[in-house]
């Protein structure tokens, strides 16, 4: 059985971090964003499975209860704050990812592993598909603001 996306974030950060903080001892703190970025492949299939089923853009549950795929293993709180033919806007107000990249003192590693793969995930539902994140938990905000569109 596979581990929640969680779960196997933290595993990979015991082997990353470490890693990175040496990087960034070695190369200096002017050379912090080194290509970390490389898109989360259990994520996306989660994200995936919530978003690109009907309309290309939305959950295949009317209710969002798809995004315990990516949700799995208790690591997000969500509202869906909207829902149509041609969009879906969903809240997390309550993020276990930013919560440990946190107690490890690392939540600038943290965006960069896991929120920095979002939107590279939503390219995976095809070019008539938009999405829109302006904040997240990890740097800070209240909630991480998701809004997909279909493009015109």
């Amino acid at each position: 059985m596979d581990s929640p996306p969680i779960e196997q974030v933290k595993i990979q950060a015991k082997v990353v971090v470490p890693l990175i903080k040496t990087l960034r001892a070695k190369l200096g703190e002017e050379r912090r964003r080194y290509p970390a970025q490389s898109p989360r492949r259990p994520l996306s299939r989660g994200w995936r499975a919530m978003v690109a089923p009907a309309a290309g853009i939305r959950p295949r549950r009317k209710d969002g209860r798809d995004l315990r795929l990516v949700a799995g293993g208790d690591a997000l709180d969500y509202e869906v704050v909207n829902l149509t033919a041609n969009t879906f806007g969903v809240n997390i107000v309550g993020c276990r990812y930013s919560k440990f990249f946190h107690e490890i003192s690392e939540p600038e590693l943290g965006f960069l592993l896991v929120c920095s793969a979002d939107f590279p995930m939503s390219e995976g539902f095809g070019d008539d598909v938009k999405l829109t994140r302006t904040q997240t938990i990890m740097e800070g905000a209240s909630h991480c603001d998701f809004r997909y569109a279909l493009k015109k």
